[in-house]
């Protein structure tokens, strides 16, 4: 497959061949089970045109992140059914790894697409874990009639692989007795209120190769609310930067997804935050 650069770069300064890219960004802008509010089929979009307001000289790195290179592919097709969807993309990223070495980003959509973004992964790296940053458990075996509902995203991955959950608020009756269990390390987000406990609990319980899944509902309203199915408390930005800066430092995260950002309309706050932490995350990266 060929990955052919976007008409939007993630960063629009200079252009980078995919081969000569420290980062390439992938959007996926798949809604088809959302279960409350709309719109993460436009979040993408959305996210990418909100970075080209970004500086590109980041305060808190002190360097210009761009300059390693940033390849944004154009969006992943996502008009097939959904049998035969989950699929295509799988087999998407597998042709995307073995393309570049850059380091993945992929911008959602749902939550659900990390179904099909990891298992190339997983066959990649013995002992991948996960980092599930999120209100919402997502261990549901299915939900309303699908397996690949965004409220079971987490589900099959968490058969085979520790996912450690942080930010988790929500959690249905279903799915409780996957909390703590198995693979499952679940962080409920008011039993764990001390940061650097946490930051050391969670580094112990990652292994050393990680890929890092954000829901945009994980962090508090205040910092993302365009998202489908908020949640009150939650992860202010810099409590969530310093979290996932640690990760980055101490271990090798081989890829990331930002799902769920659903734009409101005359509201910008969420797309530019989405952006700007995907752009810091890189930072931390390089």
């Amino acid at each position: 497959m060929t990955f052919k650069p976007a008409r939007t770069q993630f960063v629009e300064r200079g252009r980078t061949a995919l081969k000569d890219a420290a980062f390439v960004v992938v959007p996926v802008p798949y809604e088809k089970t959302t279960s409350y509010g709309r719109g993460t089929r436009r979040g993408p979009a959305a996210v990418l045109a909100a970075s080209l307001q970004l500086e590109l000289w980041d305060e808190e790195t002190r360097a210009e992140t761009w300059k390693k290179g940033i390849f944004t592919t154009g969006p992943v097709n996502c008009s097939l059914p959904e049998k035969k969807f989950f699929p295509r993309l799988e087999s998407t990223v597998e042709d995307l790894l073995t393309a570049t070495k850059a380091l993945p980003f992929f911008i959602g959509g749902e939550h659900s697409i990390t179904q099909a973004l990891l298992p190339p992964f997983l066959r990649r790296h013995k002992n991948l874990s996960i980092l599930h940053f999120d209100a919402h458990a997502d261990l549901r075996p299915s939900y309303l009639g699908s397996a690949h509902s965004h409220a079971c995203a987490l589900h099959p991955a968490s058969r085979t692989n520790r996912v450690v959950q942080i930010g988790i608020r929500s959690v249905s009756h279903d799915e409780k007795h996957f909390l703590n269990a198995g693979n499952v390390r679940t962080h409920l987000m008011h039993e764990d209120r001390d940061p650097a406990k946490l930051e050391r609990d969670i580094l112990r319980e990652l292994t050393g190769t990680v890929y890092l899944t954000i829901d945009a509902d994980g962090f508090d309203p205040s910092v993302m609310p365009g998202t489908g199915t908020p949640q009150p408390g939650g992860f202010l930005w810099y409590e969530a930067l310093k979290l996932f800066k640690a990760v980055c430092s101490e271990k090798k995260v081989v890829g990331v997804d930002l799902v769920e950002v659903s734009p409101l309309k005359g509201s910008p706050i969420t797309e530019f935050n989405a952006a700007k932490l995907l752009y810091r995350l890189m930072g931390y990266l390089v």
